[in-house]
């Protein structure tokens, strides 16, 4: 059988109710350039504690209100100041929610000076072969041969992309400028596999993007993937040219005396 639960609303103390011109002057003596305007009310918050609200003056508080909440012990007849604080009311203008700097930081913002860190648990890195636990389960000896060997081989990076990375700049690679849903590939006269200038990257990622290396155009050290296409492409010969005209024929008349053409 469900049961209720019944709060009993707490009843308003008329003391701590009564003493408006108190909690007005611990309102002022906790103000500095907003002002304290008219009262705006009074509610309880628990037995024998009220909080008092008075209007902020000032034209960059709008809507915001002072909150002043006195109490008082079960006997007393004077109530003393709890609490000063300023606070938005249901209209206040507010500033923007505090977003960390890791999650403004957007795509493209790191420019020279700025330091952009990975953190440790990033999706898009795992260790490489010379980092991580992977370097840990080794005796230094062995790590320090390790190291030697996959350096030689162009591996020795401590932390590497994971599948979720690699497939996570695929996704953003096609959606941009380089991919094939573009104004660029569609008037194009072929993609870039076929193209001549077309240096197609390694790993993972090498069966979809490559890097243009035609410096005319405008994709050039971009990766670009296999199905864009550019006007550059390398299968666009030289317009044909039309064929070299004959040298011009000068008629001359030529007459002893001055005479009419129509003679």
């Amino acid at each position: 059988m469900a049961t209720t639960t019944r709060t009993r609303a707490v009843k308003l103390d008329q003391i701590c109710a009564d003493a408006v011109d108190l909690a007005r002057e611990a309102a002022v003596d906790a103000a500095d350039i907003v002002g304290v305007g008219a009262h705006l009310g009074m509610h309880a918050d628990a037995e024998r504690l009220v909080t008092h609200a008075f209007a902020a003056e000032h034209t960059g508080y709008a809507g915001w209100q002072w909150s002043v909440t006195l109490t008082r012990a079960s006997r007393a007849k004077v109530p003393t100041v709890n609490e000063v604080v300023l606070v938005p009311g249901a209209d206040s203008l507010l500033s923007p929610r505090w977003v960390p700097w890791a999650e403004r930081v957007q795509a493209g913002d790191v420019t020279p000076g700025l330091l952009m860190p990975s953190p440790d648990d990033d999706p898009r890195l795992e260790p490489g072969f010379t980092g991580g636990d992977s370097a840990a389960s080794l005796e230094p000896a062995d790590a320090s041969l390790a190291r030697i060997v996959v350096a030689e081989l162009g591996l020795g990076r401590e932390r590497v992309l994971t599948p979720y990375g690699r497939d996570d700049a695929a996704e953003r690679w096609i959606a941009g400028d380089g991919g094939p849903d573009n104004q660029m590939t569609k008037m194009s006269p072929g993609v870039c596999e076929t193209c001549g200038f077309f240096v197609r990257l390694q790993g993972g990622l090498a069966g979809l993007f490559g890097v243009c290396a035609n410096v005319y155009s405008a994709a050039d050290g971009q990766v670009v993937s296999v199905d864009h296409g550019c006007g550059a492409h390398s299968s666009v010969g030289a317009q044909n040219q039309a064929e070299e005209l004959p040298s011009p024929v000068w008629e001359t008349i030529e007459w002893d005396e001055p005479i009419s053409l129509f003679d």
